[in-house]
């Protein structure tokens, strides 16, 4: 092997070392910036988690105090109360609802409770919708047959509640109903 063809070997591998070297540089300024943007990006997610969890429990504290409010005045004989439990599953947070009663939380409201509870539960949670809705909108909840299920010995309860929460939250309810003991405020009979 003669002189000329060795330098021009090594110039071949020489060419191809600082190629390999420049591409190395440039492949280690594209991962120190991924994993920049990594950082960045947990954080941001990390944020974005916080935030979450403060809306989420305001939000619960709202409804919650609604739910139990609604569910104490009703049925003011028993310990009822009202919680949203949010736990993360498949990187989404679902929100479970609960009815707790004399401290214990009944798994199926409908079979372990009466349909009172439950209809005077669901009334509670739609009002907190209606309140927290954004942009606020006109405060009219329309009812048709609401407390169908709540027991004779709860009905004077359930209209003392709706006059209250009307004044508390300045809210207009219009309801259609054959009980005549949940009949308040002006009434059109047909």
């Amino acid at each position: 092997m003669n002189l000329d063809t060795l330098r021009s070997q090594i110039n071949t591998i020489k060419g191809q070392y600082f190629a390999a070297k420049s591409l190395l540089q440039s492949e280690t300024e594209n991962l120190q910036r991924v994993e920049q943007e990594q950082d960045y990006t947990g954080q941001a997610l990390q944020i974005a988690q916080s935030v979450a969890q403060t809306i989420q429990q305001q939000a619960h504290e709202k409804i919650a105090r609604v739910v139990t409010a609604c569910l104490q005045t009703v049925f003011c004989d028993q310990e009822y109360a009202f919680q949203i439990r949010f736990e993360r599953k498949r990187k989404k947070t679902e929100a479970k609802l609960l009815l707790i009663k004399d401290g214990h939380e009944i798994e199926n409201p409908m079979e372990e409770d009466s349909g009172g509870v439950v209809d005077v539960a669901a009334f509670a949670l739609q009002l907190s919708a209606l309140m927290l809705s954004k942009p606020p909108v006109r405060r009219l909840f329309v009812m048709d047959e609401p407390f169908k299920y709540v027991s004779i010995e709860y009905r004077d309860n359930i209209r003392q509640m709706l006059e209250k929460l009307a004044k508390d939250f300045d809210v207009q309810f219009l309801m259609v109903t054959h009980i005549e003991e949940l009949m308040t405020g002006k009434e059109i009979q047909l």
